[in-house]
C-alpha cells in the first residue's frame, strides 16, 4: 500500500535525500533528452537536475517568490522510505490550475496514485511528457494539447490555463563552477573527441525526440 503526503512547506532532510537520490537514478525519465547513462554527459546532467529540484525543494519555503507543492510517496510496510515523488507549480489567478515540473516513482501504479493526488487538489491539471508514455496518463484523464520541446504537451481538460506560473531561472546551474568542474573532470576522464561526439549524441538525440513530439501530435490531432 501507498502512503501520500503533501507538502506545501520544507520537507526533512531525510525525505529531501531521498528525493534527489530518486532523480539521480531515474534522470532518463526525468530529462528532456533522455540522456542514458552510455552518454559521458551522463553525470552532470546527474547533479545539474538534481540540483534544479533541490532548489525547488528549498523554493517550499515561500522564499523565492513562487508557490511550490510536493506529494511523496511511502510505502506503508516501510514509512521512512519515499517510493516516488511529484513536485509541481499551482497557478497564480486560476486555483483550479496546476503543472507537474518533475515527477519519479518507483512503480507506474505509485505514478498513477500521486497523480490522482495531484489533480483532485488541481482538477485543472498540465504535464509533459515523452511518446511513449502518452497512452499511461490519457488513462488518468489527460489529453493530448500539443508538444513543448522534446516532450508532449497533456493536460486534464481541453485547453491551457490562462494564469500565470511561476517558476524558477535555473540557467545558473549550468554555468556554476560545480558544472564547469564535472565537465572539466569529464574531459580529463574522457577526452575531447568523446565529449564532442557526447554533446553532438545529445543534441540529435533533442532532435530525434523533438521531431517525434511533432509528428505524434499532428497525427493524434489530426494535423497531418
Amino acid at each position: 500500500m501507498t502512503l501520500l503526503t503533501h507538502f506545501d512547506t520544507p520537507v526533512s532532510e531525510p525525505i529531501s535525500s531521498q528525493i534527489l537520490q530518486r532523480v539521480v537514478d531515474q534522470l532518463t525519465e526525468l530529462s528532456m533528452m533522455e540522456i542514458t547513462p552510455s552518454n559521458p554527459l551522463y553525470n552532470l546532467y546527474q547533479y545539474a537536475i538534481g540540483y534544479e529540484v533541490h532548489l525547488y525543494l528549498q523554493a517550499l519555503d515561500g522564499t523565492k517568490g513562487i508557490s511550490v507543492e510536493l506529494i511523496v510517496a511511502t510505502d506503508a510496510q516501510a514509512p521512512d522510505t519515499v517510493t516516488g515523488f511529484a513536485l509541481y507549480l499551482p497557478v497564480k489567478d486560476d486555483p483550479q490550475a496546476c503543472g507537474i515540473a518533475y515527477m519519479a516513482a518507483s512503480t507506474p501504479a505509485v505514478t498513477q496514485a500521486m497523480v490522482q493526488q495531484v489533480i483532485a487538489r488541481y482538477p485543472h491539471t498540465e504535464l509533459t511528457c515523452s511518446v511513449r508514455n502518452v497512452e499511461q496518463y490519457e488513462a488518468m484523464g489527460f489529453q493530448v494539447l500539443g508538444s513543448r520541446g522534446p516532450r508532449v504537451l497533456m493536460n486534464t481538460r481541453d485547453h491551457c490555463t490562462d494564469g500565470l506560473m511561476g517558476v524558477l531561472d535555473v540557467s545558473a546551474v549550468y554555468s556554476s563552477t560545480e558544472v564547469r568542474q564535472i565537465h572539466t573532470y569529464l574531459l580529463n576522464r574522457n577526452g575531447k573527441k568523446a565529449m564532442v561526439e557526447a554533446e553532438k549524441k545529445r543534441d540529435r538525440q533533442i532532435d530525434l525526440l523533438t521531431l517525434k513530439a511533432r509528428t505524434f501530435v499532428a497525427e493524434r490531432l489530426g494535423r497531418a
